[in-house]
């Protein structure tokens, strides 16, 4: 059982299951569940304090009919911040995603509604997203005189490539449906509901070794920032370690025996 103990939030929800998976829940459906500063620091707690409380898998979801419509605006006007003000705010949400992304625990991003600006920048940080029939992505900060301010130049070009994220920026665009599948803003796209997809995914990645999912959910993203030359021999570091854990020898051997699943499509 993971344990939630001391990990306090308002704005939001933590709930979780016997099988180590948690549901993060983004919990201000009146402002569209977009991030304040406060919702930011406790992003920073909870990724902080799950990887090392059992967590298995996490599914992040939102209260509402929104994901979430990204940088609270109202906040950012009121506070009428300063320019090394709000750079320091954009350094506390890329704290937030890193250590999301980089935690090495699976999360899955169940999408509904807006994933609009710092939504998207908060979704593209999970592993994985599922978006349902109501799921629309954008990044309006051109109309709004704004920029990106997390992670979105790093993570959304790299889904989407830098073209599409400059036209997005630059116009409004705005993707739904097959088309943001396409395009590469989510991995699954449902008509019901995408929690329960997304509940279904991380039943799935919580049955892996949890070294093997470490790996996944770290590994790749750090080999991305390096010369492919020291890729290669951070690759090779980190298949010694986990292709010759204990936890592999038995399926190992399932499949030497051929009494493991075999890899067919659908």
């Amino acid at each position: 059982m993971v344990d939630l103990s001391g990990i306090e939030t308002q704005n939001l929800r933590l709930e979780a299951d016997e099988d180590g998976i948690v549901q993060v829940i983004l919990a201000r459906p009146a402002k569209r569940n977009a991030l304040n500063a406060q919702t930011v620091e406790e992003l920073i707690d909870v990724f902080s304090a799950l990887p090392r409380r059992g967590a298995r898998a996490v599914v992040l979801r939102a209260e509402g009919d929104h994901f979430c419509a990204g940088l609270d605006l109202v906040e950012h006007h009121q506070e009428d911040r300063r320019p090394e003000d709000f750079m320091h705010l954009c350094l506390r949400w890329h704290e937030a995603f890193n250590k999301m992304e980089y935690g090495g625990v699976p999360i899955i991003a169940a999408l509904t509604g807006a994933v609009v600006g710092g939504g998207l920048e908060l979704a593209s940080s999970a592993h994985v997203r599922v978006a349902d029939a109501t799921t629309y992505f954008a990044l309006p900060e051109g109309q709004r005189g704004l920029f990106t301010g997390g992670g979105a130049t790093i993570r959304v070009a790299d889904l989407v490539g830098k073209a599409r994220m400059i036209d997005m920026m630059l116009t409004g665009r705005v993707y739904k449906g097959a088309e943001a599948e396409a395009v590469g803003l989510c991995q699954y796209r449902v008509e019901g509901s995408s929690v329960n997809k997304a509940m279904e995914l991380a039943r799935a990645a919580a049955t892996n070794p949890p070294l093997s999912n470490f790996a996944i959910c770290s590994a790749i993203s750090h080999m991305q920032n390096m010369s492919a030359l020291d890729a290669a021999y951070a690759e090779s570091v980190v298949a010694g370690i986990v292709n010759t854990q204990p936890a592999s020898r038995d399926r190992l051997e399932a499949f030497a025996n051929k009494t493991a699943a075999r890899v067919r499509p659908e």
